[in-house]
């Protein structure tokens, strides 16, 4: 099964890719109908954002050969778009710099892509711009290595919008996951809209979790009156997963809750929840009721959990 989803996700990356060198035209032997490659034009603009950078730099952040570097920087010296000086600190370096007539086709190279993604975006709307944004982000982040390993988790307040990703999130992965059905969907998006009409930020509160621009977890404390708040619609997303963004996400929820005045933090869940049923214990939670159920499709096991505060 592994290797069939394999299979396939090779072949959209493939056939993504022939779809992008194509719209931004990086096999055209001249790159933005410039007198430049690919390789050439990214070179200009390196130098000309970091004004001065160390060869052996370029070799290893753009992942080139010392050898092709050097035949670029000898055309480029003739063609007296770039100095060279011999780093003081080391004599085997080179120190790189545009010169007047470099940083004049520098401006012009970053000036023709600008216009190339204007073209682009100009048939996009707002909301459009938007996905494009978060689907950039997304590839990013789970394809670059260091990215999802250093890459930190932000808490938020919620702005508009978030809501609905949160019913949509959690949709999602709970039919995905467990096959639950439409009445599940129904639930967390009347929990949404109960949050949003009633809201008191002296007594509800919700966190967004993002890291590296994307939203990945959620919770929501509501007032459920008699002193008594509920800690509701609590996701991590896959991704996220391992970071301790649940038991961070929790630990707000109880700190909120008893800032706010509230006697007790309750909230119900399923026994087939297994992290989260673990998160809930380990910060004092005490399991209160069972039921049986089957409001999502299978038969499950609900449970309520509070916290006296």
């Amino acid at each position: 099964m592994r290797e069939s989803t394999d299979v396939t996700t090779i072949e959209a990356m493939r056939a993504f890719n022939r779809f992008y060198t194509d719209r931004i035209g990086i096999l055209d032997r001249a790159y933005l109908k410039a007198d430049y490659t690919l390789a050439e034009a990214r070179i200009v603009y390196e130098i000309g954002t970091r004004v001065e950078v160390l060869a052996v730099e370029l070799v290893r952040d753009l992942h080139l050969d010392p050898a092709y570097l050097s035949r670029i920087l000898k055309k480029f010296r003739e063609r007296g778009l770039v100095t060279v000086a011999q780093d003081p600190t080391d004599g085997r370096s080179q120190r790189l710099a545009l010169t007047d007539k470099g940083r004049t086709e520098f401006e012009t190279l970053a000036e023709l892509s600008s216009n190339q993604l204007r073209q682009m975006l100009a048939p996009l709307g707002r909301s459009e711009k938007a996905s494009l944004v978060e689907a950039m982000a997304t590839i990013t982040r789970l394809i670059e290595p260091e990215t999802r390993a250093h890459t930190p988790a932000i808490l938020r307040p919620h702005r508009p919008g978030d809501l609905g990703w949160m019913v949509q999130s959690q949709t999602e992965f709970y039919v995905g996951t467990f096959g639950w059905n439409g009445r599940f969907e129904a639930l967390v998006s009347q929990v949404a809209a109960d949050f949003l009409e009633r809201y008191d930020a002296g007594r509800d509160h919700c966190w967004i979790a993002e890291r590296a621009g994307l939203r990945v977890g959620s919770v929501i404390v509501m007032d459920g009156g008699d002193g008594v708040a509920k800690l509701r619609m609590l996701f991590v997303d896959e991704a996220a997963r391992g970071l301790g963004l649940g038991k961070l996400l929790v630990e707000q929820c109880v700190h909120f809750a008893r800032n706010a005045g509230y006697r007790q933090l309750t909230l119900w869940t399923n026994d087939i929840l297994h992290t989260a049923r673990h998160i809930y214990v380990a910060a004092g939670f005490r399991l209160v009721a069972e039921e049986r159920h089957s409001m999502f499709g299978p038969e499950l096991n609900g449970q309520t959990w509070t916290l006296d505060l």
